[in-house]
């Protein structure tokens, strides 16, 4: 039995939610698009809404089970929460909002003012604070109980590119730490995949998939998982051989070939990072096999790297490698597609 378990249906307003899963010490990420259901999931957990049936348990303890009647209010649950734009109270101080949070027998709100290292800022209103200081008071305010499960509502949304780096990786620390069944939501895969254990793809109240963020990455099950978490989708033709590959075909004519066996229109899926590019002057006798040849379309540098477009696929490189291929707007390149590290879905619109 895991160690927090839930299986909840919803009747919302598009849709019907309905879920099941259990995780133990570890941090679950629900990723899907606005208005897959998420929240309310959250919410059912934390007692601020009541499902239409189902149970949630801790450890075996029922906080609410519609078949025995039971309906525990969220001050009775051991929960803390961090919402999504924080919800600090604007009139009150950081130890104030800390505080405020406490638990009856729970004194900690100096020690995690030290542990999160606002204490110069102890006497601040939000006002006053920086979007990475906020969401440090707000998980100093969720802690402060001692909680035994933690649910995080798109907790680095509200944060700028560079903070929300830097947060990510205090963020991640801070939940192996902690060691808590904790539910995390976010429409970001990234944030998902550098916080996560497991993930679960949730659309439209039902959850896709949930597997480990390495598998999901590696192998989405269908094409809007592929696509929500970042990989290449590239419609093609496929034609197996019946020994195990398949040559893919697209539209413009070239063909790759892939170690999977699928027939008739799929999409190709292949994550950005592992598409190997070469410049566009090489001889066709010089590329390896499976490479497709295109232009640059986009050139963007992000952080550490080069996102770029060749064709329709999707790259990412190093600066250096960009300037070394040549990479530029409307030059030509090529986009080497590792065999072993594409996967193919079919595709379902």
């Amino acid at each position: 039995m895991a160690l927090l378990d839930f299986d909840l249906k919803v009747s919302l307003r598009s849709f019907d939610l309905a879920v099941s899963i259990g995780i133990d010490r570890e941090t679950l990420a629900l990723v899907g698009p606005s208005g897959a259901g998420k929240t309310t999931i959250l919410k059912a957990i934390g007692g601020l809404m009541v499902p239409d049936s189902g149970r949630i348990a801790l450890g075996g303890e029922a906080w609410f089970d519609s078949t025995g009647g039971v309906m525990l209010p969220p001050e009775n649950r051991s929960v803390g929460m961090v919402f999504q734009e924080y919800a600090l109270f604007p009139h009150m101080t950081v130890r104030e909002n800390i505080a405020y949070g406490e638990h009856k027998g729970a004194r900690r709100t100096d020690e995690l003012i030290e542990r999160f290292r606002i204490t110069s800022l102890a006497d601040t209103r939000p006002s006053g604070l920086s979007g990475g200081e906020r969401q440090r008071v707000a998980l100093a305010r969720a802690l402060v109980r001692d909680p035994a499960v933690l649910l995080l509502d798109e907790p680095l949304s509200a944060l700028d590119a560079h903070t929300r780096q830097v947060v990510r990786e205090e963020l991640r620390a801070l939940l192996e730490e902690l060691d808590l069944p904790t539910v995390l939501i976010s429409h970001d895969f990234a944030d998902a995949s550098a916080l996560a254990s497991r993930a679960g793809v949730l659309i439209e109240g039902e959850v896709r998939q949930l597997a480990p963020v390495a598998e999901l990455a590696r192998r989405p099950a269908d094409s809007f998982v592929a696509t929500l978490i970042g990989n290449n989708l590239l419609p093609a033709v496929s034609r197996p051989d019946g020994s195990g590959k398949s040559t893919l075909t697209f539209e413009d004519g070239q063909t790759i070939v892939a170690d999977r066996e699928l027939s008739g229109p799929v999409g190709v899926v292949i994550a950005p990072w592992e598409v190997e590019v070469l410049r566009g002057d090489l001889p066709r006798e010089a590329v390896p096999a499976n490479a497709l040849f295109g232009r640059v379309s986009a050139l963007t540098p992000v952080r550490d790297r080069v996102e770029a477009r060749i064709g329709p696929v999707q790259v990412e490189c190093r600066p250096a490698e960009a300037s070394e291929m040549g990479l530029e707007p409307g030059a030509p390149a090529w986009a080497v597609l590792d065999r072993n590290r594409i996967e193919l879905v079919p595709l379902d619109g």
